[in-house]
């Protein structure tokens, strides 16, 4: 592969399709699955700030290297500090996962950059996700033909998920790294958090560490303590 990032981008630990709780969301799920496997060329998630699209796009990256693809992250965080010529070349690889699209919109050199790099990719015969926190039209691009290129394929929104639904989340989570998160304890923590899976986790590593620390288990009490509640 000729086309390399001058960043070191790694994807977080336990982010993978197969443990993407989708709730109201399995269609984008799926999407993101048909996109990678072949079915479909490209797809546009966007929701709320935390709901899982970085998620879905690590996943989708790993499930792709699995498969054998030359799949890279591009998140803009880590993007908008460099200059738009990065992305040239990038239509080498088989899938490209864009992260927070709507942090380029208003950027002419950006967007600019971004049509081209799709052209170039699709012509490539290459794959393409896409999420941002906004459809395609309603996220502040200033460039017409490239709103309209990222809404040429399916177009997914993510819905919030249920209090069930995110306490599953951060029951399995938990599982994951050895921790055990009773069900009592999940319905407490959910209820008085920020209720996205994204927001989760934060309080999660923070529970993880503190519960280590001090060889505890995770019980209301415990939980009250850690997080000042």
């Amino acid at each position: 592969m000729s086309a390399q990032l001058p960043l070191a981008l790694q994807l977080r630990e336990g982010n993978d399709l197969s443990n993407f709780l989708s709730g109201p969301n399995g269609a984008a799920l799926a999407g993101v699955r048909e996109v990678v496997l072949g079915a479909d060329r490209q797809a546009f998630i966007w929701g709320g700030e935390q709901q899982g699209k970085s998620h879905l796009l690590e996943g989708a990256v790993r499930l792709a290297q699995q498969q054998g693809m030359d799949a890279c992250l591009l998140p803009a965080s880590e993007l908008l500090p460099l200059v738009p010529a990065v992305l040239e070349a990038m239509e080498q690889f088989d899938l490209l996962a864009l992260d927070d699209c709507q942090r380029f919109a208003g950027d002419p050199a950006w967007e600019e950059a971004l049509f081209h790099l799709y052209n170039r990719l699709m012509a490539q015969g290459g794959h393409l996700l896409v999420t941002a926190n906004a459809s395609p039209t309603a996220a502040g691009l200033l460039l017409p033909d490239l709103a309209t290129r990222l809404a040429a394929g399916p177009v997914y929104r993510l819905a919030p998920l249920a209090n069930d639904d995110l306490q599953k989340v951060l029951q399995e989570r938990a599982r994951a790294r050895g921790l055990r998160i009773e069900q009592d304890v999940a319905h407490y923590i959910v209820l008085r958090s920020e209720r996205s899976p994204g927001a989760l986790m934060v309080l999660l590593d923070r529970l993880d560490r503190m519960a280590l620390a001090q060889q505890r288990s995770v019980t209301i009490p415990f939980v009250k303590d850690a997080l000042g509640w």
